[in-house]
C-alpha cells in the first residue's frame, strides 16, 4: 500500500469520526418552544404547556374550592407565566411545578378588592396622622353594599334614611318640629376592583361579618356588660367610656338613651371605630326653652345673708331652625339661622332682694356638693340664644369631653360670665385656642374655650352676665362654638376635677 492510499484511509477515517460526533449534536442543538414558570420574580422551571398548570391548580384546590364555593381555583397572585425558547431538555412536568410553589404563595380565587381611602387626621395636640387606606375582599359586591348599607343605618334613623333615599320626606309644618335629612355621603373615596384574591387573606362571606368591621374595626368578640338593678343607659355608658349615641349605635335594639334596662341583661360596652366617615347634614326645627334673666335688687337696710324672691321666673320657649352636620353620628357643627327664630312664649324674669350690710361670697352657691348634685345658685348661660350644643359633657370615642360645646349663636357673638368671680386667666393655648378662666371664689371655676377674643384680664373682678369674649374657633376646634367647662380646682391642675357644666342650669 502505498503512502497516497494510507493517507487517504487516515484522512477518511477522520472525517467519519468527525461526522460521528457533529450529528449527534446537531439534533441536540434544535430550539424547543416552552413556557418559563416564575413565582415573585423567581425562576422555578419549564413547562411544555401553560393551560396544564391552571388546569392542575384547579384540579388540586377542591377543598379550597368547597371551602369558599368557589368555581375555580387560579394560579398565585405573584406567578407569571411568560413563553420562551429552550435548548434544554431539563423540562418539569406540571406535577413538579405545581408541588413547587403550593407550600410558598397561595392560590386565589375570583372575587373583588375594595379599598377605602384613608383621610388625615389632627390629634388634640397638633399633629397630623395620615389616613390608612382599608383594603377589604369580598366574593360578592352585594356582600359590601348590603354590609355599608347596615352600617349607615347604625348612624342614621333607619325609617329616615329609607325616606331621604326614597325621596319621600316631607316638609315641617309652619309652627311644628322634625328633622330633614339634606344630604348624605360617605368622605372617603371606595373603589371597587374585581381581582384574584390571595386565599389567606380575610375574605368577607356574609354581610354580618363585615358590618362588624365596620363598625367596629375588629372581628374580636365584643366586650360585654351584664346590667346591674338601678342601671341607665346613660350611666352604662359614661362609667364604660362611651357616649349615649356610641352605646345606641354599639346596641341597634335600642331606639333612646332613655329606653329601659333589666337586671342580667347583655349589653355590648366596646368603643366603635368606623372604617369610614359617614357626613349627614341635617335641616332641623327644635323647640328651645329661653331662659328667664334674674335681676337682683339690693336693700342696704338687710343684712347680706338676707335674700328673698319677690318674683318667681318664667322660662320662655322659641322654634329654632338648625342645619346640623354629623359625621358617624356625633354632631360635628350647628348653624342657627336666627332669621328663621320664632318666639312662642316670652320669659319672665326673676326678681330677687338682697341685703348689703355685709358683703357675702360670690355666686350664691353650696360648695360643698359632690359631682352627682346639681348646682344650686343663679347662674347664667354663657351664650346667647338661640344655641344649639354640639357636644355635651360625655366620653368621644373613649376620651371623656370635659365640657359641653355650645354652638349656633354665630362667630363674634358675645360670651358671658355665668357668675360673679375673679379673672385667673386670660390667654391662648393651641388645644383651647382663646380662652379664659374665672374663679367664682366657692372652689369652683367656669372656663370659656376657642373664643374669637377675650375681653377682660387677669385679676378682673367680673360680674354675672359681663360680656367677657366672643365666640369663635381658635385653638384645636372643629367648627365656631363654645367649649364651657365647671371644674372644683382651677382646670387642669392637681386635684381638681370636670364637672358637668349642665349641672349648674
Amino acid at each position: 500500500m502505498n503512502i497516497k492510499t494510507i493517507i487517504t484511509i487516515i484522512i477518511a477515517l477522520i472525517v467519519s469520526m468527525i461526522l460521528i460526533i457533529i450529528v449527534p449534536q446537531t439534533r441536540e442543538t434544535t430550539p424547543k418552544s416552552v413556557y418559563r414558570v416564575y413565582l415573585a420574580g423567581k425562576s422555578v422551571g419549564l413547562i411544555k404547556d401553560k393551560s396544564s398548570l391552571d388546569e392542575y391548580i384547579d384540579k388540586e384546590q377542591q377543598t379550597l374550592k368547597e371551602k369558599y364555593d368557589a368555581d375555580k381555583v387560579y394560579a398565585p397572585e405573584d406567578l407569571e407565566i411568560v413563553k420562551d425558547v429552550t435548548y434544554s431538555d431539563n423540562i418539569s412536568t406540571t406535577k413538579e411545578i405545581y408541588n413547587k410553589i403550593k407550600d410558598i404563595e397561595p392560590f386565589t380565587i375570583k372575587g373583588y378588592k375594595i379599598t377605602i381611602s384613608g383621610i388625615d387626621t389632627t390629634n388634640e395636640q397638633g399633629k397630623t396622622t395620615k389616613g390608612k387606606d382599608q383594603t377589604i375582599y369580598v366574593l360578592d359586591k352585594q356582600v359590601f353594599e348590603d354590609a355599608m348599607d347596615r352600617t349607615i343605618r347604625s348612624f342614621v334613623n333607619s325609617d329616615s334614611y329609607d325616606k331621604y333615599i326614597n325621596n319621600e320626606q316631607k316638609e315641617i309644618e309652619s309652627g311644628e318640629t322634625g328633622t330633614i335629612i339634606e344630604n348624605i355621603y360617605i368622605e372617603n373615596k371606595i373603589t371597587v376592583k374585581e381581582t384574584n384574591i390571595p386565599s389567606d387573606e380575610t375574605i368577607y362571606e356574609n354581610s354580618d361579618d363585615l358590618s362588624k368591621y365596620l363598625l367596629f374595626g375588629t372581628l374580636n368578640e365584643q366586650q360585654k356588660y351584664t346590667v346591674q338593678r338601678g342601671d341607665t343607659i346613660s350611666d352604662v355608658s359614661f362609667n364604660n367610656k362611651l357616649s349615649n349615641e356610641e352605646f345606641l349605635i354599639a346596641n341597634p335594639e335600642f331606639t333612646d338613651a332613655n329606653n329601659l334596662l333589666y337586671e342580667g341583661q347583655s349589653v355590648t360596652i366596646s368603643i366603635i371605630k368606623p372604617q369610614f366617615r359617614l357626613v349627614e347634614i341635617d335641616h332641623q326645627v327644635t323647640t328651645q326653652d329661653i331662659p328667664y334673666e334674674t335681676e337682683t335688687r339690693y336693700d342696704n337696710t338687710q343684712y347680706s345673708t338676707y335674700e328673698e324672691t319677690i318674683q318667681e321666673g318664667v322660662v320662655g320657649s322659641q322654634l329654632v331652625t338648625s342645619k346640623v352636620q354629623k359625621v358617624n353620628g356625633q354632631v360635628e357643627s350647628a348653624v342657627i339661622d336666627n332669621n328663621a327664630t320664632k318666639v312662642l312664649k316670652e320669659p319672665i324674669k326673676r326678681i330677687v332682694v338682697k341685703g348689703t350690710k355685709q358683703r357675702g361670697s360670690s355666686g350664691g352657691v353650696n360648695s360643698g356638693l359632690s359631682s352627682n348634685t346639681r348646682i344650686e345658685g343663679y347662674w347664667l348661660w354663657p351664650t346667647r340664644t338661640p344655641y344649639y350644643i354640639s357636644s355635651p359633657y360625655a366620653y368621644r370615642w373613649g376620651t371623656l369631653h370635659d365640657g359641653m360645646d355650645i354652638a349656633g349663636a354665630g362667630y363674634g357673638s358675645p360670651i358671658y360670665a355665668s357668675n360673679n368671680g375673679i379673672v385667673v386667666a386670660s390667654s391662648y393655648k393651641w388645644d383651647n385656642g382663646e380662652y379664659i378662666v374665672i374663679n367664682h371664689n366657692n372652689g369652683y371655676y367656669t372656663m370659656y374655650a376657642h373664643l374669637a377674643d377675650r375681653y377682660v384680664s387677669v385679676g378682673q373682678e367680673v360680674s354675672q352676665g359681663d360680656t367677657i369674649g366672643a365666640m369663635g374657633q381658635s385653638g384645636f376646634a372643629t367648627g365656631v362654638h363654645l367649649h364651657f367647662g365647671l371644674w372644683r380646682g382651677f382646670p387642669y391642675s392637681s386635684g381638681s376635677s370636670s364637672l358637668n357644666p349642665m349641672s349648674l342650669f
